[in-house]
Parts: structure tokens; sequence; C-alpha cells
């Protein structure tokens, strides 16, 4: 069977022919820049530039070249734009702060602050402030605050709307033309359309505007969840509006090629807790999930994708109830997230997109038996049955150790043996 068709069986809780593995092929499932060029030489791949597919987490390019290395089955296709609003084209070279030389779109444009820090400025326009910043010793950029004082008396909901908007005759044309040069090569597509992300916290600060308006700080936009949830009602009723007239032009334009839409990265659990509880996810998320799932179930063969971190096993009923179909990362560090309950309580309802291994403590501090005996007990736990993809939590970093990644292929192998 092709990897696609075992996505599908896998997708559809099937017992597949092998593990489906995905390295690369979101926006949460990729892997640090850096690593993928270590990667690249232990296969004795041919050593380039890489592109930096994603700044503002500086995720690196899987091609196709690394992902037969790397036994993926899975490629995904994104927006024509990062999320700094640079059109993912004309690539130029760039030394990263850590001696790294990778390939950046060509509006990328940066500078040192006096601190050292690198900050970078949105649409590539330095007239206009940075809207984040890389500091000297670290490996990705955070978003820069750029709100200011709040009035409540001028809120209008269209500010937190500037950077949703319909696809435009190209956008049609560019997603038409991005899903056709990859379907048909045997390997499962998921495709991030963007715009649906309601509420994404990643988001909120509007990296990719000149001049955001309206609630753009992260704390005050979780103050807002309770205390202008009227506010935010409107934002989201607007916007799911747009993203559902965008993925009527989206199904239109890639036929039945794309085989997984990723709908949002929004983030309910922290490593021991909840952003917020059950009931306020059903009041003010989950009815604006539910007309995008259902839009999708309706129109298409499509299964959504929802990504979000930490301790969520309350919220797993309530993302079925929302029409959801995948989970991602599955944190199985954080608190209640054991594999045994969450397979046996979810797993014939849920696919697990991830959870294969543990990026906070065994891969980047584990020996590399440690990390085979990890990914082998994982593995071992989700895939009886299908409803399970093989990544690890959440994209892999810089710094972790070549030989635990390979251990990590090599447990992969072997189960699949």
């Amino acid at each position: 069977m092709t990897s696609k068709e075992n996505l599908l069986k896998t997708l559809n809780h099937e017992e597949p022919d092998r593990l489906v593995v995905d390295f690369g092929a979101t926006p949460v499932t990729g892997i640090h820049v850096l690593l993928v060029e270590k990667l690249r030489a232990h296969f004795g791949l041919e050593r380039r530039p890489l592109k930096v597919i994603e700044p503002y987490q500086m995720l690196g390019e899987v091609d196709i070249e690394l992902q037969e290395a790397m036994g993926v089955d899975v490629i995904g296709v994104s927006p024509p734009s990062d999320m700094f609003g640079n059109r993912l084209e004309g690539w130029k070279e760039y030394r990263t702060s850590w001696g790294q030389e990778v390939l950046v779109p060509g509006s990328f444009t940066v500078k040192i602050d006096e601190n050292g820090d690198t900050v970078l400025y949105p649409q590539g326009d330095a007239s206009v402030d940075p809207s984040a910043k890389m500091p000297s010793a670290a490996y990705f950029f955070d978003a820069i605050k750029r709100q200011g004082a709040i009035d409540d008396s001028k809120l209008n909901p269209e500010d937190n709307l500037e950077e949703f908007s319909l696809m435009s005759d190209s956008d049609v044309a560019y997603w038409k033309e991005s899903t056709g040069k990859v379907a048909g090569n045997g390997l499962g597509l998921v495709a991030n359309f963007g715009g649906t992300a309601v509420g994404d916290i990643a988001l909120v600060p509007g990296m990719s505007l000149k001049n955001p308006k309206g609630i753009r700080d992260v704390a005050d936009w979780y103050m807002s969840t309770l205390m202008r949830s009227d506010y935010l009602h409107q934002v989201f009723e607007k916007q799911t509006d747009i993203a559902l007239e965008n993925l009527a032009l989206a199904k239109e334009a890639t036929g039945d090629s794309v085989d997984v839409v990723f709908i949002c990265g929004t983030d309910f659990g922290t490593q021991d807790s909840s952003f917020c509880s059950t009931e306020a996810y059903d009041e003010l998320y989950a009815p604006y999930y539910k007309k995008l799932n259902n839009w999708i179930h309706e129109n298409t063969r499509w299964k959504t994708f929802k990504h979000s971190c930490g301790a969520v096993e309350p919220f797993m009923e309530h993302f079925i109830e929302s029409g959801f179909d995948i989970i991602n990362p599955v944190q199985v560090n954080a608190a209640g997230m054991d594999p045994k309950l969450l397979k046996e309580k979810y797993g014939k309802r849920l696919t697990f997109w991830g959870g294969g291994a543990d990026t906070q403590k065994v891969l980047p501090f584990g020996t590399p038996e440690e990390v085979r005996v990890h990914v082998l007990k994982e593995c071992e736990i989700f895939a009886p049955g299908g409803g399970f993809v093989f990544n690890t939590v959440h994209n892999i970093q810089a710094n972790v150790p070549l030989p635990n990644v390979l251990a990590m292929l090599e447990a992969i192998k072997l189960f699949g043996s």
C-alpha cells in the first residue's frame, strides 16, 4: 500500500500495513533547520543552504530526499506567505546567529539591536516597529508586544480581523498549483489553508501586520476571554464566515487531492492545567469550530486537524463533539495525558497525531537506548487499530542530539518490522 493509502486507513481507525510517519507536514510537526542540516549530512544528502519554511520557529524544509531517508509518509502545503507576511519566494542566503547559512524569503528583513538580539520586521518593512525578536542565545523568534493601552469604548472587532480576508484569484491559483505538484506522488497530503485558527494565541500579536490594532497582547487576550467575551464572539463570528468562504474556494481549487486540513493551533492546556474551563470552551470556541468542521465533513472528504499543547484530556470529549478528527501534539508528559488512558477512552474516535516521543525530557536529554525504549512503548500503546500518526510531541528543537533522533527513527523501523 502507498503512504497515502496507509494514512487513509489510519484516519479511518483501521490497521494500516505499517506505521504512518510525519516529519515536516505542518508548522507543529516540523524540525528546526539546524537539525535538518545535521540529518541531511548523516544521510549523505547534498550539503547546501536550506530553506527556512517557517521563520517564526526556524523550521527547516524536509524535502523529498530527506522524507525518503526518514521514512516520511505525509507532505504538507502551507500558505504562500509566512507568519511575518513575507511571500515564500525570492529566496536569499542568510547567516543565523548560531552561524548556519540558510535560505530565507526575499523580503525577510532583520537587524541586530543594541542588546545583540535579532529583530524582525513585518512584511520586510524596516520603517515600522519590529514584530519579533530572537535573543542572541536563542534559536527561534518571540513576538514583540506592540499594543498600547486598551480603550474599551473604542474597541472595534474589525481591528482584530485585519489579517483575515477572502482568497484572491492569485491565492486560489497558488493552492491549485501547489497541491497539484504533490498530488499523485503516493504521499498523504495535509493543507494549511489558514484563517481558521480561532483564537490562536500565536497569531494574536499580528506579527505580519505593520501597525496592528485591537487586542494584540497575549495577557490582555486571555483576560478578554472573560472580560470581553462579547467582543471575541464578534471577532470569531466574522472570522468563521470568512474562513467558510475560503474553504469553499480551496475545495474548488484542490479537488480531492487533500487528505487532512489543519484547522487551528489554539492551545487550551498548560503543563499541569488549562487556560480555560471546558465550559468556557463550549461557550466561546466550540460554536465556531463546529461550523468549520460541519462544513468540511458535509462538503469534502478531508479530516480535520486540531493542535493543542498541554494537559487537555478533559477537553478531548469536547474536541470530538466539536467535530475534530485529529488531535496533536498529544503531550504525553503533561498532567493527565497518560497514553493508555487516551487510547482507551478516545482512540476509536480521535486520531492521535503525535505523542511518539517526549520532546521535553527523553528526546533531548535521554540516552539513545532510552529513546528507543520510550518510542517503542509509545507506538505499542497508540498504534493498534489505527488512529495514530507518528510524530514527536511538537517540533524537534535545534540542539536535540542527532544520535537520539536516529535512535527514534530506528525504533520506528523496528516497530514496523
